[in-house]
């Protein structure tokens, strides 16, 4: 197995963290359904009441396989579409989306430092010999 640089680890975990909270927040407000939210939910983004459930469960569940390192990349995977959907309602609606595009750097860029695995397969190379 590749070496672990404890920096690039500690980092990521960060990284991670961080996020991972963010999106816990989303997913917890999405069950206590605030009016407000309930609001945007339907006039803003045209999404039907019924599917704040759902999606926060998803969103949940993308967390947790994300957090779990044997699940980690998976997870990142999952995230990356459950965002890309994200993208799509926002652009879809003409709103700005470039702050999930950002999450979704960042949930591989976190995952790239703590998974010696992945940057063992996807390595970065300062130059590409003949």
């Amino acid at each position: 197995m590749p070496k672990q640089h404890k920096a690039l680890a500690v980092i990521g975990w960060s990284l991670t963290i961080v996020l991972s909270l963010l999106l816990t927040f989303s997913a917890t407000m999405k069950f206590l359904n605030p009016p407000e939210l309930a609001k945007d939910w339907q006039e803003k983004l045209g999404y039907p009441q019924e599917a704040l459930l759902p999606i926060a469960i998803a969103e949940l569940a993308c967390v947790v396989l994300y957090l779990i390192p044997r699940t980690a990349i998976l997870g990142a995977i999952i995230l990356t579409g459950y965002l890309g959907g994200a993208i799509a309602t926002h652009v879809r609606i003409s709103d700005q989306f470039i702050l999930v595009v950002i999450i979704g750097i960042i949930v591989w860029l976190a995952v790239y430092l703590r998974e010696p695995r992945l940057r063992a397969l996807i390595p970065i190379r300062s130059k590409v010999k003949p």
